[in-house]
């Protein structure tokens, strides 16, 4: 089953590499009319430069990542306040979309539902088994604190900003972005919010946000790749490599297409690592619990 698990992690880490350079080139080419080969290429020959360096890091992201975060949620909630009227009628499009008869008898929920259940892993990995990777990497007094700190970052990932990516793009009239999809959908919507510097905004922000998922996913990679083949340099150097071309493929394919891979990836990740998860689960709830009393013990 770890086999499965690894094999299944590098898959997935494959079609996550074709989402970034998809979105990227997508979003140069609304804000600044590059074509999509020659961002796909920039990216390629800018990711292989840091990551096929030993160790590579790229410190800045560290500080601006987050900084880019806090920005595009102030901006949504500037917007929201905006536009504080049309709220009642954007979460009544919700509902009526999610849980509408129409939509039910259509088979239409249960559409919804699996795109839900996949875009929301897809997003913040929950109980796929990548998150344990870095968080094994971190140092801490207590294994909870980190546990906690994961289940904050899929909170803010998923609840706050993905919840502002919706906002943002129910808050467009419908005749407005009608037929878009993925980032052509987003900086549609920014470009109605905010003119063009809501879409360059997002192209910039999206730019930083996938170089760290890049370095990131290659981080858990490693774990991966040393399990099946061992920690040799070859084979990591081979991985990230063919990382490298799938990033190069994905900035030229179609949107649906590049989702594909991913989604069977993590998909196959989640079943296995729910099947250790079961068995584990009383001694991860026996430790939360010494862990609060510790702290009431305290007070």
């Amino acid at each position: 089953m770890a086999v499965l698990f690894a094999l299944s992690g590098l898959i997935c880490w494959f079609g996550i590499s074709q989402v970034i350079s998809n979105s990227v080139s997508s979003a140069f080419y609304n804000a600044f009319q590059i074509p999509t080969i020659v961002t796909t290429v920039a990216l390629v020959v800018l990711a292989a430069m840091i990551v096929l360096r030993k160790n590579a890091t790229v410190k800045v992201l560290d500080i601006m990542v987050p900084v880019m975060a806090v920005c595009y949620f102030v901006i949504t909630l500037v917007i929201i306040c905006l536009n504080i009227t049309e709220l009642p009628t954007v979460f009544k499009h919700i509902f009526q979309e999610a849980f509408g008869v129409r939509q039910a008898v259509a088979g239409g929920f249960g559409t919804v539902l699996m795109n839900g259940v996949k875009r929301g892993l897809f997003s913040n990995e929950a109980g796929s088994g990548s998150a344990p990777c870095a968080a094994a990497a971190a140092e801490s007094s207590d294994p909870v604190k980190i546990g906690l700190v994961q289940a904050l970052g899929v909170f803010i990932d998923t609840i706050v900003i993905c919840s502002c990516t919706a906002m943002l793009m129910l808050l467009v009239p419908e005749n407005v972005s009608a037929g878009l999809q993925g980032m052509d959908l987003l900086q549609c919507a920014m470009n109605y919010h905010l003119g063009s510097f809501g879409v360059i905004f997002i192209a910039i922000t999206l730019a930083l946000f996938s170089f760290s998922t890049f370095i990131g996913i290659l981080f858990y990679a490693r774990s991966n790749v040393s399990y099946l083949f061992g920690d040799k340099w070859c084979w990591q150097t081979g991985y990230k490599v063919l990382a490298l071309v799938m990033l190069f493929i994905g900035g030229l394919q179609a949107y649906t297409i590049v989702w594909d891979l991913g989604d069977v990836g993590i998909g196959m990740m989640t079943i296995f690592n729910l099947m250790a998860l079961y068995p584990l689960s009383k001694e991860a709830l026996q430790a939360l619990k010494d862990f609060e009393q510790k702290k009431r013990g305290k007070r």
